[in-house]
C-alpha cells in the first residue's frame, strides 16, 4: 500500500489575518494519508527560511534553483521536523540537502534541469542514508513530444486568454516515477507525492512534496514565491 502526501493552503480567517504578537500565520500545510483515498491528517507546516536580505534575496536566488525552507512540526512553529537547504545552485544543476531537528541527515535531492546535460527531461534523483538512490524524470517521452507538437495551439490560447480573459492552457507533463532498478519507491502526480516503499521515511517525502511545488511552472501557483 502507499502513503500520499499532499501540500496544500491552510484557510486563513481575512479578520485574524495576523497573529496577537505581529507575526503571520503559517501559509500551508502538508497533509499525509496511509493510503489513497484515505483521509489525511496535518503533518508538516512548510514556511521559507529567508536569508540576509530578506524576502527579496530569497526571491533572486531562487531564480538559480536555490530553495531554503523549514518543516515546522506545528502551525506555532514550536518544533522543527525537517529543514532543506540548498548545497549548491549553477548551470540548471541544483542539490538540496534535507535535515533532520537536530541537523541529521534525513537525505538529498539533486534537480538537473531540461537541457542541462542529463536529457530532454527534468531529473530528479533522491537520495536517503542506507537506502537505494532513486532516480525519476519529469513527464512521460511520449507526452512531451504531444505537448511540443501542440505548442503553438497553446500559445495561441495564452494570448487569447490575456485579452479575453478566458481560456485554459495545457500545463505540460509533470507526473514523476522514481526507480532504484528493482522498484519504484516514489511517485509524484496530481501535485502528490506517493511512498511506495515502506524505507522511504515520509518527512524526505513531505520536504520533497514542498520542493516540487515550488517549481511549478507559470501556470501553477509556487508556493514559495510570494513578494511579502
Amino acid at each position: 500500500m502507499s502513503s500520499v502526501l499532499t501540500l496544500e493552503p491552510v484557510p486563513q480567517d481575512k479578520k485574524k489575518a495576523v497573529a496577537p504578537d505581529g507575526v503571520d500565520p503559517v501559509g500551508h500545510v502538508i497533509r499525509y494519508a496511509d493510503t489513497p483515498g484515505d483521509s489525511a491528517r496535518d503533518v508538516a507546516y512548510p514556511e521559507r527560511e529567508l536569508p540576509p536580505g530578506g524576502i527579496p534575496a530569497y526571491l533572486e536566488a531562487r531564480k538559480s534553483g536555490a530553495r531554503s525552507f523549514v518543516l515546522w512540526a506545528d502551525p506555532q512553529r514550536q518544533a522543527r521536523l525537517a529543514t532543506l537547504v540548498t548545497a549548491s545552485a549553477d548551470d540548471g544543476v541544483a542539490t538540496y540537502r534535507v535535515l533532520g531537528p537536530q541537523g541529521e541527515p534525513l537525505g538529498t535531492f539533486v534537480r538537473e534541469k531540461a537541457l542541462s546535460g542529463s536529457g530532454l527531461r527534468t531529473r530528479w534523483t533522491v537520495t536517503q542514508p542506507g537506502c537505494p538512490e532513486a532516480v525519476g524524470y519529469k513527464g512521460r517521452i511520449f507526452w512531451w513530444y504531444v505537448w511540443w507538437l501542440l505548442f503553438p495551439v497553446q500559445v495561441a490560447i495564452g494570448v487569447g486568454s490575456v485579452v479575453a480573459g478566458g481560456g485554459d492552457v495545457a500545463r505540460g507533463p509533470r507526473r514523476i516515477f522514481w526507480r532504484t532498478g528493482k522498484e519504484t519507491p516514489l511517485e509524484f502526480q496530481d501535485d502528490q507525492v506517493l511512498l511506495h516503499a515502506q524505507w522511504c521515511d515520509w518527512r524526505l517525502g513531505a520536504a520533497l512534496v514542498a520542493l516540487l511545488r515550488s517549481f511549478d511552472s507559470w501556470l501553477g501557483a509556487p508556493w514559495d514565491d510570494r513578494r511579502k
